[in-house]
């Protein structure tokens, strides 16, 4: 019997789905995208691998899939996963290996460059008649840029931002060779954002980077910064930002994450036409979604076929002491 593999969505790009089948596998979807059609589906068929999308899996999910045997991520978050279930369980968790990194940087720039310029409240505007060319925006050329976390994707924010013009400071504390880079490198998250015209935000969402943005930060900004984020939502204390913008203190922001998703009829943000906002879409490209559908079938074939996982990609690296799989 062929190696059972659940979508937690109603599609995979057709690459991944290719790779997945060639190896033997039959992959099934949730044709609703729903958190009740993932528990039914876990519960009532023996999958050996999840392909995870945006749905939590939880500790109860991942103790009612007895079969499970790898949770491969669709994107490099995995704050929707119960790391510790899984590890207890001997279940090795990866993602994708920066498969989408260009298609969010690319977002990232572009609701920049949106909040600098004034373009979708402009647009607005237009649209009901008023045709106002009274408001000025801003120009990023030779002003400075604050990166926190210098990964694939803040590279690649830096690389763009750089070829504008702009002077790039970096924050990472887990980079260790900082000479490979050609940036400046700051010391403190908040030297970076009292230095920063623009501030992107690129690290995972953990116990420790929850909130990382609150009202203090917030307040170092500089008046009429910019605070970008496409990374994890709940980086940034949304209540203290609403109050932030809406107070003048800051320009604006470019949002494609939330701490919770969809936003809430009442959420501030929706009434702060400063705030510029897509839908959790920074890697929602053709080229993007092909290539993490690549990188999530090709990670659960390495775990199911050969027994071994990309330790670069492995986010609980515990399991490997389980003795379950091997790294490579």
């Amino acid at each position: 019997m062929g190696l059972k593999v659940l979508m937690t969505a109603n599609t995979l790009a057709a690459p991944g789905v290719a790779l997945l089948e060639r190896a033997g596998c039959s992959v099934s979807f949730l044709p609703k995208g729903t958190d009740a059609e993932l528990a039914d589906a876990l519960r009532g068929t023996p999958y050996d691998a999840v392909i995870s999308r945006t749905l939590a899996l939880s500790r109860d999910l991942i103790e009612h899939a007895p079969a499970l045997r790898v949770i491969s991520r669709h994107g490099v978050g995995y704050n929707n996963v119960d790391l510790d279930s899984a590890t207890e369980r001997g279940i090795p968790v990866l993602i994708a290996n920066g498969a989408n990194g260009q298609s969010v940087a690319e977002l990232t720039v572009g609701l920049a460059l949106a909040v600098a310029r004034k373009i979708s409240h402009l647009d607005a505007r237009i649209r009901a008649n008023d045709w106002d060319r009274s408001r000025s925006g801003i120009q990023l050329s030779g002003r400075t840029v604050g990166i926190v976390a210098y990964g694939a994707i803040g590279q690649r924010v830096a690389a763009m931002l750089k070829a504008m013009g702009m002077t790039i400071l970096a924050f990472d504390p887990h980079v260790r060779d900082r000479s490979a880079h050609d940036v400046t490198w700051v010391d403190t998250l908040n030297e970076l954002l009292e230095r920063s015209d623009l501030v992107s935000l690129h690290c995972p969402l953990t116990p420790e980077t929850r909130n990382m943005v609150a009202a203090p930060q917030l307040a170092a900004m500089k008046k009429s910064a910019i605070l970008i984020n496409t990374a994890r939502g709940g980086l940034i204390d949304e209540m203290a930002l609403a109050q932030s913008v809406s107070a003048g203190h800051l320009a604006g922001a470019g949002l494609d994450t939330f701490a919770d998703e969809p936003l809430s009829a009442d959420h501030p943000f929706l009434s702060i036409p400063t705030i510029v906002m897509t839908p959790h879409m920074g890697g929602s490209t053709d080229a993007a979604l092909d290539n993490v559908a690549i990188s999530a079938a090709q990670n659960v074939l390495d775990a199911l076929i050969d027994g071994k996982v990309d330790r670069r990609l492995l986010v609980n690296p515990a399991v490997l002491e389980r003795r379950t799989i091997g790294a490579k």
